[in-house]
């Protein structure tokens, strides 16, 4: 069984169907799409969100502030929930690689849906659109590389079949999470595709509970014994768990 639907649709659906689940308590992970519309997002992954009103869209003015915003939901949430991003291509997605390297260092989860440079790049360039003059294979969104704990540019509308599971699977991981991003040309969105119906059912991601060494509590045991005050630190992994 397949669903005709466009990639930008496909993206959309297969987000509202993500769960996550710890101590026996399920919820959806994505609370909404946070994002600010121009010609690279706005055929796209802004008819797919008007087609959803069940999947909050909220309007911002500044794309770091809109990350930012995501990363301090995701935080206020001990990682079990957390926003996504949508810009147009250009300034609109090189605003949000501060606040992508934010969510990244301090391993909060954010989804960051850039739009790209035209696939089929006849059509291009475009107003306020950047991309490098020795290169048709790289946009600004190759800034985000670096600080991204998981990037790719999706230039066929099958490829989110394996790239949004991963996708998943870094931001829902204690250990890897951070900023992911998924540059989408603006093309692309529009493509429809034959997805399979399984795709679009939900899934629920198991939030571990990372547990100390046993080694290593023994050893902290006889160290606050052995002092007479003795002062405990406990960081953000504590607290997540």
């Amino acid at each position: 069984m397949t669903r005709k639907m466009t990639m930008a649709q496909a993206i959309i659906g297969y987000l509202k169907q993500q769960h996550v689940e710890r101590d026996g308590k399920e919820h959806s992970f994505f609370a909404g799409c946070c994002g600010i519309f121009g010609h690279g997002n706005v055929a796209g992954i802004g008819q797919a969100l008007q087609q959803n009103p069940d999947f909050r869209y909220y309007l911002f003015r500044n794309e770091q502030a809109m990350v930012h915003t995501a990363t301090a939901f995701a935080k206020a949430s001990n990682r079990l929930r957390t926003l996504v991003c949508t810009t147009s291509i250009g300034p609109g997605a090189t605003n949000m690689v501060t606040g992508a390297a934010t969510a990244t260092i301090n391993r909060l989860p954010v989804l960051l849906l850039p739009g790209d440079i035209f696939a089929r790049r006849n059509v291009a360039p475009v107003l306020q659109q950047l991309e490098s003059s020795s290169s048709q294979d790289v946009s600004v969104n190759d800034c985000f590389k670096p600080i991204a704990k998981y990037w790719d540019r999706i230039q066929r509308a099958e490829q989110i079949l394996t790239a949004l599971p991963e996708a998943m699977r870094v931001l829902t991981s204690p250990a890897e999470t951070g900023a992911v991003v998924l540059a989408l040309p603006q093309d692309v969105q529009t493509e429809a595709f034959d997805f399979p119906a399984e795709f679009l059912e939900k899934r629920v991601w198991n939030i571990r509970r990372p547990r100390a060494d046993t080694d290593a509590i023994q050893r902290a045991e006889e160290w606050i014994r052995a002092t007479r005050k003795p002062l405990l630190i406990a960081g953000g992994g504590v607290l997540y768990s």
